[in-house]
């Protein structure tokens, strides 16, 4: 057990002191200074000693001490080259962290998880031609709020190949990510992260589980990614093109904004005829529609060519 638990917001404050560290608000710096906060998000990424972590987002290390603990390796990848002297005390008696200072958009996490050995389940292999992965690869963030949603669609669209994703966001976000077709929540997030897998919020935490407080509610969420998602358009990029132009003007029927939409290459008519088809009227809109009708909806529109 660790002598100086990051948990403890009294070691978390004399750390920054001694480091003199200035919060950086263009990295949505909030250190998370509470135990049982930590120790139900490992409960809910089922952290064992078959796992490889990916951390996105260490901070000073708090979660980072824990996880260390609990998994076989953890690679923490911070993009603060700031934090890096801080991590490389705070995280000296962890033998089984790496550190990498980058920009998480710019990893590639695939061959990362290849260069560690791990992959979708330990023991599984991870394409025909490869030898099995000894070890299972779960990611764990403590995401910044201002840079979610692009860090999320990079791990989808890249198909790492980890069991599951948990990560802290904000609440509206959270809610977002696991919102249902008709909600006032639902739009092209919950889409995305429904398509890739299948994502339930753990429970919210309050601002002052965290060093400095932030303004708002945050939550925990659990995505376990689907190895082969339930629902699968022909064309993702088509998918994507037109689920972000359904969202992007919610008053407009579905007709109207993907008609409009410079990256839909359909035209009104093409549209209407497509969801006709599929049994759905010409004036519904984006945020009545479930995954498979945008899948369905998708498909449709790449049968009929080009646009008129």
């Amino acid at each position: 057990m660790m002598k100086n638990r990051l948990s403890d917001p009294k070691v978390t404050r004399a750390v920054i002191s001694r480091y003199d560290f200035d919060f950086r608000k263009r990295f949505g710096q909030n250190f998370l200074v509470e135990e049982g906060v930590i120790l139900r998000t490992l409960e809910a990424a089922q952290v064992s000693r078959q796992d490889v972590i990916f951390e996105i987002g260490p901070g000073i290390g708090t979660l980072t001490q824990y996880l260390s603990e609990a998994a076989r390796q953890v690679v923490s990848i911070e993009i603060d080259k700031k934090l890096i002297p801080i991590l490389e005390e705070t995280l000296s008696e962890c033998g089984n962290v790496d550190l990498i200072n980058q920009d998480v958009l710019k990893v590639d996490l695939n061959a990362l998880a290849r260069s560690y050995n791990a992959g979708r389940n330990a023991g599984a292999s991870s394409g025909s031609n490869a030898s099995p992965t000894p070890y299972s690869l779960k990611i764990v963030a403590n995401l910044p709020y201002y840079i979610t949603t692009p860090i999320l669609m990079s791990l989808f669209r890249s198909k790492v190949p980890a069991q599951s994703v948990t990560v802290m966001v904000q609440k509206e976000v959270a809610d977002r990510m696991c919102a249902g077709p008709g909600s006032k929540d639902y739009g092209s997030l919950s889409v995305a992260v429904q398509y890739y897998s299948a994502p339930r919020i753990v429970e919210q935490v309050p601002p002052s589980s965290f060093l400095p407080h932030p303004k708002v509610t945050s939550a925990i969420v659990t995505m376990d990614l689907y190895e082969e998602p339930p629902v699968q358009a022909a064309d993702e990029h088509l998918f994507d093109a037109i689920v972000r132009a359904a969202f992007e003007q919610r008053r407009k029927t579905l007709v109207n904004a993907l008609s409009s939409s410079p990256a839909v290459p359909y035209g009104k008519k093409q549209v209407q005829d497509a969801l006709a088809s599929l049994g759905l009227d010409a004036s519904i809109r984006g945020e009545k529609l479930s995954i498979p009708d945008f899948a369905r909806l998708s498909d449709r529109l790449a049968e009929t060519g080009t646009a008129e």
